[in-house]
């Protein structure tokens, strides 16, 4: 505790701070009345250039410019001044109080908070280090674009520091609908890949495909896989998901796919669901294996007794599998029809034509090659919509075939890729369920591989991944952004005690017969309450980054930075022609159009 000086000491202060303010506005006042007079003598040619003395001149300025008429000078001396005056005053006050708020919204938003100096790594200079060590191709480079240095998250609040994903870091972003996951993270970090890029998305006209298109079909080929036609886009792909299901883990990896796409993740252990995977993976293993088509399946599914799938497994010596499949086909018939139907239902989506043309072999369309595709500069835009079911599964399928072909290629090549590849998993709970996603996080990493898995809240990916499967991908994930609108208490509570608790002075005065005294103490509160989450404004997220203090982040929305209007036009003639083909796809709906036009 410390005593405040006593009463008198108070009207000290009280004086000392009258004569500052006088003096604030005195000598600027009696300045510019000594400089007003010296112009309107000078400009009369009634007296000299009179020295510096600004008392005289506001006091008695009779004296310095005697020949001056008494006019002239209550105008130069007084008038002018006054005026001159309160104009600096009322322009200094509104510039101290836009600093002032300024400065108070920047202390609010990032006081107690992570610093340039905290989240080190993450600037361009260390970030640029460490792609030198990361990537062959830049070792010797004596200058490296930032594009190739790591992917913008934003930047650090307040100031004009970029804040910067390595290409070793994996990152997993909740933000909600409408806070910038597309626009501010999504986009920019496919304009400014260095290597391939896979995107899934649930959206095309206005979102990311559009955006995107132009500027990626200007260093690679697009490819653009959409069973579903969200973009209405020509089939000029198809891709074969039985290349990867030669082998029984890669036939249980596709059924796994189909079986996500369909239950939730506290479904996916019962007996029906299990058995139903389990028939599908035997089957697509004995289509993969006599190079069939995916479809073919359907037919065997349909009619169980259909030997040709045993004997292709018997014949290619997976006999083990072959009594499994025997033995259900040949078991219980309500057991028996159950398991079938189940798998019926799981694969569905290959009964439609539109949707199988995408999967099967077609003449005149190029076949999409992982392997080849890993190594080159191209794009993959995934499109399904939410609730897919089996075509959602066909997307993950692709998705994880992708990023397990970049694998063995960056295996096959020293351990990594040059230069990476970029996977904007957007929309993943909804059109990428890849089961073991979160293990997966794990090493992808280190591969080159860069995956951003973008969710909507944290109970999504708990729906998808289960408690356990989206507890081990936030702890695997080397960066977490979290944007604005978290409405869930529980998650925002853990957020708000992940970024921490910061000291506060707390001052309190009180009275007595012999003055004033002040006490000072020390208290903890949390820098951002779980409210303050919630209330994040738009624009606005934070970094969680291995081994560093959270930060606040400032967002970059792609139509903010240079070269926004050529990719905002881009996006709008790629939208048009969206529109376009799906009213050539209706003519009755094109009809009515034109009658209302």
């Amino acid at each position: 505790m410390r005593s405040a000086p006593s009463s008198s000491s108070d009207g000290y202060d009280i004086a000392l701070k009258v004569l500052l303010a006088a003096l604030a506005v005195g000598l600027p006042a009696a300045s510019i009345a000594w400089l007003s007079g010296n112009i309107a003598a000078w400009a009369t040619g009634t007296d000299p250039w009179v020295p510096y003395r600004p008392g005289d001149a506001l006091l008695r300025p009779e004296q310095l410019w005697p020949a001056a008429g008494e006019t002239l000078l209550l105008v130069a001396t007084r008038i002018v001044p006054a005026l001159l005056t309160l104009a600096l005053a009322v322009g200094a006050g509104v510039l101290w109080l836009r600093h002032k708020n300024r400065a108070g919204g920047r202390k609010k938003a990032v006081e107690g908070m992570a610093t340039a100096r905290d989240i080190q790594p993450l600037l361009a200079k260390a970030v640029e280090a460490k792609a030198r060590s990361l990537r062959p191709s830049l070792k010797n480079a004596k200058h490296i674009a930032p594009r190739d240095a790591g992917i913008l998250v934003g930047n650090l609040a307040g100031t004009r520091h970029e804040v910067r994903m390595g290409f070793e870091d994996v990152a997993v972003a909740i933000m909600a609908p409408r806070s910038g996951k597309t626009t501010s993270l999504a986009i920019p970090s496919i304009l400014a890949a260095p290597g391939p890029v896979l995107l899934t998305s649930n959206k095309a006209a206005g979102d990311a495909y559009t955006t995107t298109y132009d500027a990626r079909s200007a260093v690679g080929r697009v490819w653009s896989m959409d069973p579903q036609q969200i973009a209405h886009a020509e089939r000029s792909m198809w891709w074969n998901p039985l290349a990867d299901a030669k082998t029984l883990d890669g036939a249980g990896r596709l059924a796994g796919h189909f079986l996500a796409a369909s239950v939730d993740a506290s479904q996916q252990g019962d007996f029906w669901s299990k058995a139903g995977s389990n028939i599908l993976s035997q089957l697509f293993l004995a289509a993969a294996l006599d190079e069939r088509p995916i479809t073919d399946v359907m037919g065997w599914l349909a009619f169980p007794a259909d030997r040709t799938p045993l004997d292709i497994l018997r014949d290619h010596k997976f006999t083990a599998v072959a009594s499994q499949l025997k033995g259900t086909v040949e078991g219980p018939p309500e057991t028996r029809d159950g398991i079938f139907e189940t798998a019926r239902q799981y694969a569905s989506a290959l009964l439609n034509s539109e949707i199988a043309a995408w999967v099967t072999p077609q003449e005149n369309v190029d076949e999409f090659r992982p392997a080849d595709f890993v190594t080159s500069n191209d794009s993959l835009f995934l499109l399904s919509k939410d609730g897919g079911g089996g075509a959602s599964a066909l997307i993950a399928a692709c998705a994880d075939s992708v990023m397990r072909a970049a694998t063995a290629q960056a295996e096959r090549t020293g351990g990594r890729l040059d230069p990476p590849m970029l996977a904007i998993l957007d929309e993943a709970a909804n059109v990428c369920k890849i089961s073991d996603l979160p293990d997966l996080y794990s090493h992808l990493g280190s591969r080159g591989i860069i995956p951003i898995t973008i969710l909507q809240s944290y109970r999504q990916g708990q729906k998808v991944w289960g408690d356990a499967g989206m507890d081990a991908m936030w702890s695997a994930a080397t960066v977490k952004i979290i944007g604005s609108g978290i409405d869930d208490p529980d998650f925002a509570d853990k957020l708000s005690r992940m970024v921490g608790d910061h000291d506060v002075e707390t001052t309190s005065t009180s009275h007595s017969e012999s003055g004033k005294s002040t006490s000072v103490s020390m208290r903890q509160e949390r820098i951002l309450p779980a409210d303050a989450i919630r209330a994040l404004p738009k624009g606005s997220a934070l970094c969680l980054a291995t081994g560093m203090r959270v930060a606040m982040l400032t967002l970059r929305p792609w139509y903010a930075e240079p070269g926004a209007d050529k990719l905002g036009a881009a996006s709008a003639r790629a939208s048009k022609a969206i529109t376009a083909r799906a009213v050539a796809k209706q003519p009755l709906f094109q009809s009515d159009f034109d009658q209302a036009a």
